[in-house]
């Protein structure tokens, strides 16, 4: 029994959950609480994005100690009951309290990105990136789609309900590998080669610097669409929206035909995106389709080959801290991302992020080639996949 697939699977069902509200919250406060203001709603995502990258990290810790699919049982059943909990409360503070403390308990299914990782042998690392990643394209445009849904036919709270199922389906995938004995040997403590703790945090940086100017105009990408092109129609911007996620399931697609393109190298595909942001920019309808064809491109070269470095960098027991290390760095670039976008476009106008976003890609391209460009590519000790109990 093959534990990828069953995996990635629980992957897709916790990445289909935490989207559902998330294009949402606006309306979610108002219908439920009565609260309209614009920075209440981002206040609280900016708190949910902080939680989880405290959280992970001392996941990540524990799982050493008691096994990821273990540890995801107990986090995942503590997070459906927060979730019931989530659809009866009344209160706005005690909402606030029982939806950040679910998070915290859901933050520990990331650590099935590395846990992956154990059973994949190195070459075959990019196509499994490649597929979690489209994993999370898609898994955010359905999991927006069921939430519209939800909220279209039933009340907001029961958004939360669906959640307690998706953690239910995540604990009885879980339960199901460990009775088959699928769950691997804990690997032994490898002390980090002289210089690989560093490279990790460069990485970091690099990581930091592209998250943000690849989020930069996400948050209003719809509404500048619908400016610039004056074709009405929510549907109509989310596809232009999803446009990028089509881009990486069809180079996925070609990737698992064997024809993806090799090296390491990020500056090509940083130019690329470039292009394509400042393509956006311009207003023009056409050119602003073409500028998403491009960075999306863009941002899946460039997401899959700086994953699979932090792979490269790390060993087998380092796995799961190094990958803990690296989220922090993409969940501030996403959170100073969030955070700002608002406040520059009040300033600047819709198309400032665009422009904001491809000088973030150049200074990307140089802080990559200063800090990363000498680091060896392959750490100095490999121990290879970890064995699964039979």
């Amino acid at each position: 029994m093959n534990p990828t697939p069953w995996l990635v699977a629980v992957t897709a069902v916790a990445v289909i959950s935490d989207a559902m509200l998330l294009p949402f919250y606006p309306q979610f406060f108002a219908a439920r609480f009565g609260v309209e203001a614009p920075s209440h709603t981002g206040a609280y995502l900016a708190m949910s994005c902080l939680v989880v990258l405290l959280a992970l990290p001392a996941w990540a810790r524990l799982a050493r100690r008691v096994g990821t699919l273990r540890l995801l049982i107990g986090t995942q059943l503590v997070a459906g009951a927060l979730s019931l909990s989530c659809a009866v409360i009344t209160s706005l503070p005690w909402f606030w309290g029982l939806s950040l403390a679910m998070l915290v308990a859901k933050a520990s299914y990331l650590l099935v990105y590395p846990y992956l990782m154990n059973f994949a042998p190195r070459d075959r690392h990019a196509t499994l990136i490649g597929v979690l990643s489209v994993v999370v394209h898609a898994g955010g445009i359905l999991g927006a789609m069921v939430g519209g849904l939800v909220l279209e036919h039933w009340q907001a709270a029961q958004v939360f309900r669906v959640m307690a199922i998706s953690d239910a389906l995540q604990v009885a995938v879980c339960l199901l590998l460990l009775k088959r004995g699928r769950a691997p040997h804990a690997v032994p403590a490898i002390p980090p080669t002289p210089g690989t703790s560093g490279a990790i945090l460069r990485l970091g940086l690099v990581m930091l610097l592209f998250y943000f100017s690849a989020f930069l105009a996400r948050p209003f990408f719809t509404q500048y669409w619908e400016l610039a092109s004056d074709l009405p129609g929510e549907a109509l911007a989310g596809t232009v929206f999803a446009i990028p996620g089509g881009v990486a399931v069809a180079l996925l697609a070609l990737d698992l035909l064997g024809r993806r393109p090799g090296g390491e190298a990020i500056v090509v595909p940083l130019a690329i995106g470039l292009i394509g942001l400042l393509l956006q920019a311009s207003g023009e309808v056409v050119a602003i389709l073409a500028g998403r064809l491009l960075f999306g491109w863009a941002l899946f070269r460039v997401t899959v080959r700086l994953e699979v470095r932090i792979f490269q960098l790390s060993t087998p027991a380092r796995y799961a801290s190094d990958f803990s290390k690296i989220h922090v760095f993409q969940g501030l670039g996403v959170l100073v991302a969030s955070w700002g976008a608002g406040r520059l476009v009040d300033a600047q106008g819709l198309a400032s992020p665009f422009l904001v976003a491809a000088l973030g890609f150049v200074l990307c391209a140089l802080a990559h080639r200063l800090l990363l460009a000498r680091v060896e590519a392959t750490p100095a000790r490999s121990t290879g996949p970890v064995s699964a109990r039979s």
